[in-house]
């Protein structure tokens, strides 16, 4: 079967060599190595690529979007973690009265921010 290199299949699909490897890393597309470890572009490939332009040009999503995606599929903790935050309501703390809420929650990630900067 007949292969191409990653600068062969930049050319032939329109997508950067860069942006390939951006797409494989993000588990869209995968390729097969040579035996010297470049990267090989055959027909099945070159056809998950054009299919995926047209995915994302049709449904208007990046390519972020759609590794994200195949991560719900694959995590199932993550898309259940996801679920439940989608569901969820905001709920003030119990202690907290309500016209102190808003500096309470400025002062919770202020906290966080400090920490990530340490």
């Amino acid at each position: 079967m007949a292969t191409l290199t990653i600068h062969e299949a930049a050319a032939t699909t329109g997508w950067s060599p860069r942006m390939l490897r951006y797409i494989e890393q993000l588990g869209l597309v995968e390729s097969p190595r040579s035996a010297a470890g470049y990267r090989l572009y055959g027909p099945a490939q070159l056809q998950r690529l054009r299919t995926l332009r047209e995915l994302l040009d049709r449904h208007g999503v990046e390519l972020g979007d759609v590794g994200f995606a195949l991560r719900l599929r694959r995590e199932p903790e993550l898309s259940d973690a996801l679920d439940t935050w989608f569901e969820a309501a905001p709920r003030r703390p119990i202690g907290v009265p309500d016209a102190d809420w808003l500096s309470f929650e400025q002062d919770k990630h202020q906290h966080l921010l400090n920490l990530t900067d340490s």
